[in-house]
C-alpha cells in the first residue's frame, strides 16, 4: 500500500502568504496563479510554484548565514486519506508495471480516477478530488513525498543521509540547503528499493550499494540498510536539466562572456579539439553540452556518456550509452573503452566523450591523432592537474599523442557570501615541446573585476585557422566579431529554446559558407 501517512507527519512551517512578482519566477505557470497569501515574520528569500497548483516551494532564511527550503502541499484530512488508500486498492488490480518508464509515459485515466474517487463519496467537492488525483499521481508514478523536489528544475542534488535526517539538495542559485523533508527508517527503506526499481536495478542485502540511472535521466547513488552506511540507508540523486543549457545560458549566466564563446564557436567549427577540465559540479558537461551546438549542422557526431547528457539539435547525431550487466561475472558489460572502439568504425566527424577517466582516454587521443575532433571532460582543477591526469596512472596518455589536443578549457564552481556560481577560468591552447606538454592562455578570469581578460598577441590555433580558410589577421578578428555580434542578437532575444538557438546559429555558419 502507499505511504499516505506522511501526510499527518511532522507539521511544516506556516506557509509564508503572499503573491509573487512575475520577474521572480521563470516558469509561465506561476504567472498566472497567484500563491497563497504569506506570514510577514517569516524572512522569505524566493518562492514558486512545483506542481502548479498543488505544491509550491518556499526558501526562506533560517538565520543570518543559512537558508531553509520548504515544501508545502495541500493538507488531507482523515477522511480523505482513507478514500485515497481505497482507491489505490482498487487500482492495484488494474495496472502493471511492466518496466521503468519516463515520466509522461506511463499515466492514469483521470476519468477514471474521479469515477473511483466519487464512488466512495459522492459529495466530495471537485477541488478536493483534484487533490487526491495529485497525491495518487505523486505517489504511483511520481517519487511519494520527494516528487516535489524532483518537479524543481533549480534543482542539481538531492541528499539523503539517513533516516529521520531532513534531506539537503543543492540549489542552482543558493547552494546547499536544508528541507523540510525527511524520511522514518522503514519509511526510507521502503523509499530506496522503489527507487532501484525504478531504475531497473537489484538492491538487497547482499547488494547494497547501487548507481542507477532514472527513467527521466536523473543519476541516483543508493544505499541499503546500515551495511555500507553506518546511519542506514541513504540515496544521492543528481537532477540534470529538462532542456539542455546553450551558450546563450552561459553568456546569461556570466560563467562566459561573449568574446570568449565567440572564439569557441570559431573553434568547435573549425574543428578544434578540446578538453574541458573542472572540480566537481563545475559544470564541465554543461559546457560541453554548449559547445557542440556550434557544431556544423551537417556533420557526422557520436556522443559516448554513462547518463545521457547531452541534447544536440543535430540530425547526423549517434547518442551511445555504456550499460552496466546485473549478471554478477560482469558478462554484457559495455563501458566507454568498447563504445569508443565502435565510434571509430562509423567514420565520426566529432567524437563527444562523458569524463575519461580510464583506458578510453588514450582511444580518445588515438581519434584525434588520426582526424576525428573529439570532445571530452577531465576531473582536474587547472591545466596542470589536467595534463598530469591524463599522462599518469591510470590512464598513461603519451606525450607525443597531446600535439592532436588543442584547447583545454578551465570550468570551477566558486562561492561568493554562501552562493555558488560557476566561471570559465581560462581557456588554453596546447603545444609538445622538447617532449614535455606546455600550455599558453588565451583567456583568463580576472576574480577581482569578474570580467574575461584576452591575454593572447599570437594563437597557433587560431593563425591555424586563418590559413587553413585564407584568411588575414583582419579576416580573422572580423569572423570573431560576427560571432560576438551574433551571440549577442540571441542574448538580446532571449529567452531562447535549444532548438531556436541551434537554428540560429546553424543560419548564421550556413550564411558564412555561402
Amino acid at each position: 500500500m502507499f505511504d499516505f501517512s506522511s501526510l499527518f507527519g511532522k507539521k511544516t512551517r506556516k506557509a509564508p502568504q503572499q503573491s509573487v512578482a512575475a520577474d521572480e519566477v521563470p516558469d509561465p505557470a506561476p504567472l498566472i496563479l497567484n500563491l497563497p497569501p504569506a506570514d510577514p515574520s517569516v524572512d522569505m528569500v524566493e518562492r514558486y510554484w512545483l506542481v502548479p497548483p498543488f505544491s509550491y516551494a518556499n526558501i526562506f532564511r533560517r538565520d543570518s548565514i543559512t537558508l531553509g527550503y520548504e515544501v508545502v502541499e495541500p493538507k488531507v484530512t482523515e477522511k480523505e486519506l482513507i478514500i485515497l488508500e481505497e482507491t489505490f486498492e482498487q487500482l492495484r488490480a488494474m495496472l502493471i508495471y511492466d518496466t521503468a518508464r519516463k515520466r509522461g509515459e506511463l499515466g492514469l485515466d483521470l476519468d477514471l480516477l474521479r469515477r473511483v474517487i466519487r464512488s466512495f463519496d459522492p459529495e466530495l467537492p471537485d477541488e478536493r478530488v483534484e487533490v487526491l488525483i495529485y497525491y495518487l499521481r505523486r505517489n504511483f508514478l511520481g517519487y511519494g513525498k520527494l516528487d516535489p523536489l524532483m518537479n524543481d528544475d533549480k534543482i542539481e542534488d538531492i541528499t539523503c543521509n539517513g533516516p529521520d535526517v531532513p534531506i539537503f539538495l543543492y540549489h542552482r542559485k543558493y547552494a546547499n540547503i536544508q528541507t523540510n523533508c525527511a524520511f522514518g527508517g522503514e519509511e526510507l527503506n521502503k523509499f530506496v528499493l522503489k527507487l532501484a526499481q525504478k531504475a531497473d536495478k537489484q538492491l538487497s542485502l547482499s547488494t547494497p550499494l547501487i548507481d542507477a540511472a532514472l527513467p527521466e535521466g536523473s543519476r541516483a547513488q543508493i544505499t541499503y540498510s546500515d551495511i555500507i552506511s553506518s546511519k542506514g540507508s541513504s540515496f544521492t540523486i543528481r537532477k540534470f536539466r529538462a532542456d539542455p543549457m546553450t551558450p546563450v545560458n552561459l553568456i546569461a549566466n556570466h560563467t562566459y562572456d561573449l568574446d570568449l564563446m565567440a572564439h569557441i564557436w570559431l573553434a568547435v567549427e573549425n574543428r578544434k579539439s578540446m578538453i574541458i577540465s573542472g572540480g566537481t559540479a563545475s559544470g564541465k558537461t554543461s559546457t560541453m553540452n554548449a559547445v557542440s551546438f556550434f557544431i556544423p549542422p551537417v556533420a557526422k557526431i557520436v556522443s559516448i556518456e554513462d547518463t545521457r547528457e547531452i541534447q544536440l539539435p543535430h540530425i547526423n547525431w549517434l547518442p551511445m550509452r555504456t550499460r552496466e550487466s546485473a549478471n554478477v561475472s560482469g558478462t554484457g558489460n559495455v563501458g566507454m573503452f568498447h563504445l569508443l572502439k565502435a565510434a571509430l568504425r562509423q567514420r565520426p566527424e566529432y567524437i563527444i566523450v562523458g569524463e575519461v577517466r580510464g583506458e578510453e582516454a588514450q582511444t580518445l587521443f588515438q581519434a584525434m591523432n588520426t582526424g576525428h575532433t573529439t570532445y571530452s571532460t577531465v576531473h582536474a582543477g587547472n591545466v596542470r592537474e589536467t595534463v598530469n591526469r591524463l599522462i599518469h596512472d591510470p590512464i598513461n596518455v603519451p606525450v607525443a599523442m597531446f600535439n592532436a589536443l588543442d584547447l583545454v578549457l578551465v570550468q570551477s564552481l566558486l562561492y561568493d557570501k554562501g552562493r555558488g556560481f560557476r566561471r570559465c577560468l581560462s581557456l588554453n591552447e596546447i603545444r609538445v615541446v622538447d617532449d614535455e606538454v606546455r600550455w599558453e592562455p588565451l583567456f583568463t578570469w580576472d576574480h577581482r573585476s569578474d570580467q574575461f581578460v584576452r591575454v593572447y598577441e599570437q594563437s597557433t590555433v587560431f593563425d591555424d585557422i586563418a590559413y587553413r580558410n585564407g584568411w588575414s589577421r583582419e579576416h580573422l578578428e572580423g569572423a570573431i566579431a560576427l560571432r560576438r555580434t551574433a551571440l549577442e542578437d540571441m542574448v538580446r532575444a532571449a529567452p531562447l529554446s535549444p532548438s531556436e538557438v541551434g537554428q540560429m546559429i546553424q543560419e548564421m555558419m550556413a550564411q558564412g559558407q555561402q
